[in-house]
């Protein structure tokens, strides 16, 4: 007859230690599990008072280790949970407890370690300590001396003891907790802080019931009023430039009264700086009405510097074209004037459409502010030469020029330049041209005083007849009041003679 196997099964008590959903709750809970919790010296101090007992724990049943939060009568912070008689309270979670009069009459504890050897347990009552229905642990008491038995009423007491320990557990749980996220939201604002005071952004709010505006350090840098305390509403409008205070103020009550968010850019009236509000009503009262206002503030002095030097530039390249066609049609007509011959005519005309556009070039690069004169030498020279070093010695102080200054120079030094291509120094390999340039001072003004030299040339002569290009050198800079030029014709060279009021 074949013998029917008999299946073996974990008792109860100890397959409770593996539980995962009690371990879970355990973990979650009470995360510091093996260190002892004065708050729970109480709990422990009444139960043993209650039972007149000597030894007296509030622990906590992980997987290996039973671990005591709070004892009395005994030094050790742990023992064994398989071992333990806790275990056995835990498992029946749903009574009022767990009493063993006598571990040495009682099958299930009388080999335990502890009621078999040192220190000889005998009495037991315990109750379980339940979190989200999981048993976690208990509240007990022990004794070396064995009972008769107890009054009904001291495991109704232990019971309560269990439960104000599991709501302790539980409130030192959200205390945690709400303690991690307001550490966790304590560092995001101080990120937050630090960010705004690395950009320069200003951040404020304004408590409207009491008046009150509390900005962080960039804020109230930005208004010219000292930081670490809250100023008035009064003081903080009053720092605004009195142009702008009015549509500011009106645009923050129209903001509030109708919800929205307010964006608007005024002056501060110390110093002159544009700054960029932006904000909204954070939270009003049951009657709707507004009781504090957030936002920040941006300095936009720069951006707003530059878009008034984008529309001046805008204004003088304007102007600009408008003088250039002029000129341009000026150019085209004493051009045509003087030649009939198309290809001519066209050599010419762009020789000087270029000599505009270098000047043109280098004024817009300094966005049509001023120029170096060596610079602008170099752009207008530099096309009729082989080697500019060699066939252009430059002697100068450090000038700068406008531009009504560098565009009619410019088309000076190029007549000058093609003159010397075609008749002077620059028509033979060993001719160069000497350019002196003077900063001097007369009557209070600084002047130019440039002279071109040509040196190494042919023997020149005097024209006969004056043409475009002479008239062209002569009036080119007609648009620079005081200024002057006279071309002699020397017979070792042309010379020119410049003056330019700076």
């Amino acid at each position: 007859m074949r013998e029917k196997r008999e299946e073996k099964t974990a008792p109860p008590a100890t397959s409770l230690l593996d539980a995962p959903e009690r371990l879970s709750v355990l973990h979650a809970t009470v995360p510091d599990m093996a260190v002892p919790d004065a708050d729970f010296d109480g709990i422990a101090e009444i139960a043993a008072g209650l039972f007149d007992a000597p030894i007296a724990l509030v622990s906590l049943l992980d997987r290996e280790w039973q671990w005591f939060k709070a004892a009395v009568g005994t030094t050790e912070t742990r023992a064994s949970s398989e071992n333990s008689f806790c275990i056995h309270a835990a498992a029946d979670a749903d009574s009022v407890g767990l009493v063993v009069l006598d571990a040495s009459a009682d099958l299930r504890f009388r080999n335990r370690p502890r009621a078999a050897g040192a220190p000889f347990l005998r009495f037991y009552a315990g109750a379980s300590i339940v979190l989200d229905g999981q048993p976690i642990g208990t509240v007990c008491v022990l004794d070396v001396v064995p009972r008769t038995g107890i009054a009904p009423y001291l495991m109704e007491q232990l019971r309560r003891l269990a439960d104000l320990a599991a709501t302790l557990f539980k409130l030192k749980d959200e205390a945690r907790r709400r303690a991690i996220k307001e550490a966790a939201l304590s560092r995001e604002e101080q990120r937050h802080a630090m960010a705004l005071e690395a950009a320069n952004i200003g951040s404020w709010l304004w408590d409207v019931r009491s008046g009150m505006i509390a900005g962080n350090s960039a804020m109230m840098r930005m208004f010219g009023l000292p930081a670490g305390r809250p100023f008035g509403a009064r003081e903080v409008f009053g720092a605004i430039h009195s142009d702008d205070r009015g549509a500011t103020f009106a645009k923050l009550r129209q903001a509030m009264k109708a919800d929205e968010e307010y964006d608007g850019m005024f002056r501060v009236g110390d110093t002159g700086r544009w700054l960029l509000g932006r904000g909204r009503v954070h939270d009003r009262d049951s009657k709707g009405n507004p009781l504090t206002f957030i936002g920040v503030t941006i300095d936009v002095t720069d951006q707003q510097a530059s878009v008034q030097r984008t529309r001046l530039l805008l204004k003088e390249l304007n102007h600009r074209v408008k003088n250039t066609l002029a000129m341009l049609q000026s150019l085209a007509r004493q051009t045509l004037r003087q030649t009939s011959d198309p290809a001519e005519f066209m050599t010419a005309f762009a020789g000087r459409l270029q000599a505009i556009s270098e000047a043109h070039g280098l004024l817009s690069d300094h966005e049509w502010g001023t120029i170096r004169l060596a610079d602008l030498i170099s752009k207008q020279l530099m096309p009729h030469v082989s080697v500019y070093a060699d066939q252009i010695e430059l002697h100068k102080d450090e000038v700068l020029l406008g531009p009504d200054q560098a565009v009619g120079l410019g088309l000076v030094l190029h007549e000058l330049a093609t003159n010397a291509v075609k008749y002077g120094s620059l028509s033979v390999l060993n001719g160069k041209v000497v350019l002196t340039a003077r900063n001097v001072v007369e009557e209070g003004e600084a002047v130019l005083h440039l002279t071109w030299t040509e040196v190494g040339g042919p023997p020149v002569r005097e024209p006969k007849r004056r043409g475009f290009g002479s008239i062209l050198i002569e009036r080119s800079l007609d648009k620079v009041l005081g200024s002057s030029v006279k071309v002699e014709y020397m017979a070792a060279g042309v010379t020119a003679l410049i003056r330019l009021p700076l």
